[in-house]
Parts: structure tokens; C-alpha cells; sequence
């Protein structure tokens, strides 16, 4: 049998595969105790004007380092919250508002010109439904997608595994369940289609067909 075959996956590799792993590993704690340092360093920076170098050589290095890779223009306001940091990846111009919380066990890959409200929350991970599996320790994280120009709503929670459209706005509050097509306005728990933007008009959808998603 080949060294390839014989291979066995890291907790982290399995993370990245949506497969249940353990998050209590050397590697992976080690992981997030970088990360909380550099959060503590970014959430208890100093204010200052975006078009400064005290900010690019700031806050904007500091999310840089974070992430796995980020676009032009990025701003995040404090607090910022995230497991890893370095699975999280964003486009040009990406806006995000206080309080934010990403549990980034996999990959979460976000758009150009995406704004989110305060205490938006992704929710990458999940853990086993029954309690005896559950107890044992094991969790998995599916990755979350967003495309460009898209507007997520103060509060609204993102679960496991949703791919979000171009040009969707977020209502407030919502729960996002399952996976939104582009060019639509979604809102509620769970989250349904209340709206449709066609061309630049938005226009309503009756109840039947907000039901549907």
C-alpha cells in the first residue's frame, strides 16, 4: 500500500473536509490562542480615521495577518470575533459593523462590496445532533459563501454550510437556514424570499412564494 494511502488526516484537514473532527488538538488549540491574541491586540486598538497610516500600519495590518486573505478597503469595526482567522476570506471593500462573530472551523469566503450590520454572526460550526455523540466531542464546520454586494442586517445568524447570492440584502433579525439565490431580500426565522430585485426594481412576493427559498 502507498505512503498516500496510508495517510491519516489531521483534525484540522478533517475540519476542511466537513468531516466531524476534534477541536481540543495541540494544533488547533495552539491555533486559537494566536488568534485570541491577535483579537485582543485588534479589539483594543486605538480609533482612528481610515484615511490615516496610523490605520493602514494599524488595524487594517492587523486584519490582514488575521485573515486568510483580504481585498482593498476593508474595515472592521471593534469587537471582531473569530475561532481561526485564517479561513476567513474577503473581497474589496468589505464593511463590517461591531460585535461580529465568525466560528470559522471552515473555509468563509465573502464577496466585493459586502456590508454587515452589528452582531451579524456566522455560524460555520455545528455539533452532532444526538446527545451521546455529542458528549463525546466531536464537532464539524461546513463552509459559508457569500457573493458580492450583498447587505446582512444588524443580528441576523448565518448557519452552517449557506451559500448567499450576489445582491441580496438580509432583513435584521433573520436566520438564514438555507442557501439564497442572487438578487433577492430575505427576512425572518427561518429566512424567506420577501422580495425580488430584477433590473434595479424591487418588487414583492406574495406569500406563496415566500414560502419557498
Amino acid at each position: 500500500m502507498s505512503e498516500k494511502n496510508n495517510y491519516t488526516l489531521t483534525e484540522k484537514e478533517k475540519a476542511l473536509a466537513g468531516l466531524p473532527y476534534l477541536a481540543c488538538t495541540e494544533e488547533l488549540v495552539n491555533d486559537r490562542l494566536k488568534t485570541r491574541e491577535m483579537l485582543y491586540e485588534f479589539n483594543n486598538s486605538k480609533p482612528v480615521r481610515r484615511d490615516t497610516i496610523e490605520y493602514r500600519e494599524g488595524r487594517e495590518k492587523m486584519i490582514r495577518q488575521l485573515f486568510g486573505s483580504a481585498g482593498k478597503d476593508v474595515e472592521i469595526e471593534p469587537p471582531f470575533y473569530c475561532d481561526y482567522g485564517y479561513n476567513i476570506h474577503v473581497g474589496d471593500n468589505f464593511y463590517c459593523n461591531f460585535n461580529c462573530t465568525i466560528l470559522d472551523g471552515n473555509k468563509v469566503e465573502i464577496g466585493d462590496r459586502v456590508m454587515f450590520g452589528p452582531s451579524v454572526s456566522l455560524y460555520p460550526a455545528t455539533h452532532p445532533l444526538q446527545p451521546e455523540e455529542r458528549s463525546k466531542g466531536p464537532e464539524s464546520a461546513l463552509p459559508i459563501k457569500i457573493g458580492n454586494d450583498v447587505w446582512i442586517g444588524g443580528g441576523a445568524i448565518i448557519c452552517p454550510g449557506i451559500t448567499i447570492g450576489d445582491g441580496v440584502t438580509v432583513g435584521a433579525g433573520s436566520v438564514v437556514t438555507k442557501n439564497v439565490p442572487s438578487y433577492v431580500v430575505i427576512a425572518g426565522n427561518p429566512a424567506k424570499i420577501i422580495r425580488t430585485v430584477d433590473n434595479g426594481i424591487v418588487q414583492s412576493c406574495d406569500e406563496e412564494d415566500s414560502a419557498t427559498m
